[in-house]
């Protein structure tokens, strides 16, 4: 039987793999749980897993040379999130150990959590409601409706598409740009440009996929570019936004208002300092965890193990070529 290390600390297990998910991987692995209160790395993973065939591993452990180079018995090292950005994987590749990824499960989540910060821009709910929390209660502010007025949206990857749907459901305009993936569907606008984006936008959410092209896509230029009380909100990656660009275009008045799920501190959380603003809403990264996106990642993984010890290349393999060690240990099942 597989033998499996969970990264997971006992905090982490509640909100990202609770108790069905954990249920099911041990009905295909034997299973060795992290009880620490923080995330593992490099020799003290491979010690913490040492004789375990895979590592399931949440998003704030590592995967690094080091852990792979001494956990010799290591087959597999699985993440519960899309996001492999901290696993080395020419690492990974040049030990034999094979890396999966999970499916997006957290498009409704994500999606939905963009018109709650929308509708909380455009009506100063959380400032409001501040204010009434500290005894203070506020005078009357004019708000503004998501009706009428024109979200644009770079990329569309499956978050943009859920967030499109929404958004006509509130009579908005959807102007995306994507140049790899254009739009397709009725009644939403395709951009000849990025700047067509910026500046037409009364609330703009970038969704592209980030890499060394997408850095900073929404800086000063585009900060310059928009209409004057504009909104941003960004729930995909803290690098998509220059943050200083961000700050002056707060500062100068030129956007009205942000909200943030994403940024530049640990665990891809807004930096506290633009947090702390009374004209940004920011959450800890909190876009996929409701208990329906984090069960269908974790059951994403008891899927890939169970594939691996039916002898099968499972699904969201990124490096199946170079999983040399995973082959051997086939071989060895399969001898008589």
């Amino acid at each position: 039987m597989l033998r499996v290390f969970l990264t997971h600390t006992p905090e982490m297990r509640g909100g990202y793999y609770a108790e069905a998910p954990l249920a099911a991987l041990r009905q295909v692995a034997e299973v060795t749980l992290h009880t620490g209160e923080t995330p593992l790395s490099g020799a003290a993973l491979a010690r913490a897993a040492a004789g375990c065939h895979c590592i399931v591993a949440d998003r704030a452990t590592p995967g690094t040379a080091e852990t792979f180079a001494q956990a010799p018995d290591l087959l597999a090292f699985l993440r519960v999130a899309v996001d492999i950005s901290t696993i080395e994987v020419p690492a990974a590749s040049a030990a034999g150990v094979l890396v999966t990824q999970a499916t997006p499960g957290f498009v409704d989540s994500v999606a939905e959590l963009a018109i709650g910060m929308m509708i909380d821009l455009a009506r100063g709910v959380s400032s409001l409601a501040g204010a009434y929390h500290q005894g203070q209660p506020p005078g009357s502010r004019m708000g503004t409706q998501l009706s009428g007025k024109t979200i644009g949206i770079i990329g569309w990857g499956r978050i943009a598409r859920r967030l499109a749907d929404l958004a006509q459901a509130f009579r908005m305009r959807v102007l995306v740009h994507d140049p790899y993936s254009p739009p397709d569907q009725p009644g939403i606008e395709a951009a000849g440009s990025l700047q067509q984006v910026f500046a037409e936008a009364d609330f703009l959410v970038p969704l592209a996929v980030s890499t060394p092209e997408t850095r900073h896509i929404v800086g000063a230029a585009a900060f310059a570019a928009m209409k004057d009380g504009a909104l941003l909100i960004n729930l995909s990656r803290g690098e998509l936004v220059d943050e200083a660009a961000l700050a002056a275009a707060l500062d100068g008045g030129r956007l009205r208002g942000a909200a943030m799920d994403v940024g530049s501190a640990r665990d891809q959380r807004p930096d506290p300092a633009l947090a702390a603003r009374p004209n940004v809403v920011a959450t800890p990264h909190i876009g996929g965890l409701t208990p329906e996106a984090a069960e269908h990642q974790a059951m994403d993984t008891v899927r890939q193990v169970a594939a691996l010890a039916r002898g099968e290349m499972p699904p969201g393999a990124v490096n199946a070529e170079s999983a040399h060690r995973l082959r051997r240990w086939w071989q060895g099942q399969a001898a008589p």
